[in-house]
């Protein structure tokens, strides 16, 4: 157990430290800033991609993908709209060949009433066809329909829908409900679709890179991102139009593509599972890895089957690496694993494949399918899943037997989700005040097994390795451990839903 924890140790600094030593560096997670071109284009950045079936309408399936990083609510007077100059898409391959076979795609457009104040609302706004709303934003969304990758069709699926805006705050936007509910759409045959400010979804405890909790080990169990806002995309669509034949696994991402001073419109932002480009690609690669499509993933296919983290933690702490090529993590990562979530002819690819005929779970797992919940992650992704704890507790070897209930202390999301579509929660007004604890956080060791809390998180300010305490926590440096989750699970451990499957070696192509 000591070993385990010591190697997400180390793996928490590594990753800290850029994998370039263990003076901790810049560095953020799911897709925040997370590569370097990127990280200077927050408009076109996608932070977040969820895919799950609706819980109260289960023949629909909803695709959220979440845009622009750490918005403050008060960030005016210019607050926070889409790029006009972007195509932001969300992709489908329903038949895993890892090209997409549908693409829902938005494009933006900007409405300025008044050019000669500097305000974004000149007065109250009480609808989104309110005078006193300056600035506002419309979008069209198109479904394009492919085959081989190439489109084949064009539908227009909404014109000149509106766009929520940012929430500026009480005095200007005293009802700001209302004016999201004005900006969710209905479309044809029980679809619906969105655009808008949202609270971000994310949660967690990200201030591991200030020298990892500012080097005390005291600071945990504080949702970083709590009172940041991003815009978000949503759909809500019959599975029916996703799912292609009987199989009902569908890969899912989101990508965007910028107008370049050529005419030409080039991808520059990529996400589908969380933490890849993050902490898997080496940051050579990072921004090949963003322009790239799943179906050149063969090219970073050696960073999964001979994955660099653990030959650090080899080096530096001597213990030894697992020895490739790691086949182990090729169904985990690339291709779903078979009998939840992987397509009946799969190529591999980095994609979150979500199974649209697993039904939503009465009272869903924070913990997913590691808690028994096979609604929820890695089957796709809901709004509610805990993805921190559940690759902390996964790396520790709770699929391999070694129960443990590690976590990063903060459990759930800051702000309540919604119980109908979009789901994601109301944007922060810009009138809050920020940096008080959120409803979601706990303090470290706070929790127990079944209350959705996070369970023995590893003591705050522990700075040697001891198990067996009284309330049986392991405590051996919590900052690192919480760092190194997602590239563990992704990389060194990868333990996800394999059990006691012994997984074949994926095929790669060129």
């Amino acid at each position: 157990m000591a070993r385990v924890v010591a190697m997400v140790a180390a793996g928490g600094m590594l990753v800290a430290g850029g994998f370039a030593g263990l003076a901790p560096k810049r560095g953020t997670a799911s897709s925040h800033r997370e590569a370097p071109l990127i990280s200077g284009q927050p408009q076109y950045d996608n932070t977040d991609v969820y895919a799950f079936v609706s819980p109260d309408k289960p023949d629909t399936t909803t695709l959220i993908a979440n845009f622009i990083p750490f918005q403050d609510p008060a960030g005016g007077p210019n607050f926070y709209k889409f790029a006009r100059d972007a195509r932001y898409d969300l992709n489908v391959d329903n038949d895993g060949d890892s090209l997409p076979d549908l693409t829902y795609r938005f494009r933006f457009h900007d409405r300025l009433k008044n050019g000669n104040t500097f305000l974004y609302n000149t007065g109250p706004v009480t609808s989104l066809d309110d005078p006193d709303l300056n600035f506002t934003q419309t979008y069209d969304l198109t479904l394009l329909r492919r085959a081989g990758g190439r489109v084949r069709s064009a539908h227009t699926l909404a014109e000149n829908a509106p766009v929520a805006p940012s929430n500026v705050g009480k005095a200007s936007m005293p009802d700001y409900a209302k004016l999201r509910g004005q900006a969710v759409k209905p479309l044809a045959d029980g679809a619906a679709t969105f655009a808008g400010q949202a609270d971000d979804s994310f949660f967690l405890d990200l201030r591991v890179f200030d020298l990892l909790y500012g080097a005390n080990l005291k600071e945990v169990g504080n949702d970083t991102l709590s009172g940041y806002n991003v815009n978000t995309v949503a759909l809500q669509i019959p599975t029916r139009h996703l799912v292609k034949g009987q199989d009902p696994v569908i890969g899912v991402n989101s990508t965007v593509s910028r107008l370049s001073a050529s005419g030409e419109y080039a991808q520059v932002s990529r996400l589908g599972s969380p933490l890849v480009n993050e902490v898997v690609i080496p940051r050579g690669k990072k921004d090949t890895f963003n322009a790239s499509t799943p179906w050149q993933d063969a090219q970073f296919a050696g960073f999964v089957t001979d994955p660099e983290l653990p030959k650090l933690i080899e080096k530096i702490y001597k213990i030894p690496a697992p020895p490739g090529p790691r086949n182990d993590l090729v169904q985990a990562f690339l291709t779903g694993v078979p009998g939840l979530n992987q397509p009946a002819h799969v190529r591999p690819a980095e994609l979150l494949r979500l199974n649209t005929s697993v039904k939503p779970a009465a009272k869903p797992d924070r913990l997913g399918v590691l808690g028994g919940d096979k609604a929820g992650f890695p089957n796709g992704r809901r709004l509610t899943d805990d993805v921190i704890d559940i690759s902390l507790q996964a790396v520790e070897g709770e699929l391999l037997g070694k129960k443990n209930d590690l976590g990063d202390a903060v459990d759930a999301n800051d702000a309540a989700f919604g119980k109908s579509f979009p789901y994601v929660a109301q944007p922060h007004s810009g009138s809050d005040v920020r940096g008080a604890r959120k409803p979601g956080t706990k303090a470290a060791g706070a929790g127990k097994k079944g209350d959705g809390g996070p369970v023995n998180f590893l003591n705050a300010g522990a700075s040697e390795s001891t198990a067996g305490e009284e309330d049986g926590t392991v405590s051996l440096l919590p900052a690192a451990a919480a760092a190194g989750a997602g590239a563990f699970v992704l990389t060194g451990g990868a333990l996800w839903l394999l059990r006691r499957r012994r997984p074949a070696a994926g095929r790669h192509e060129s």
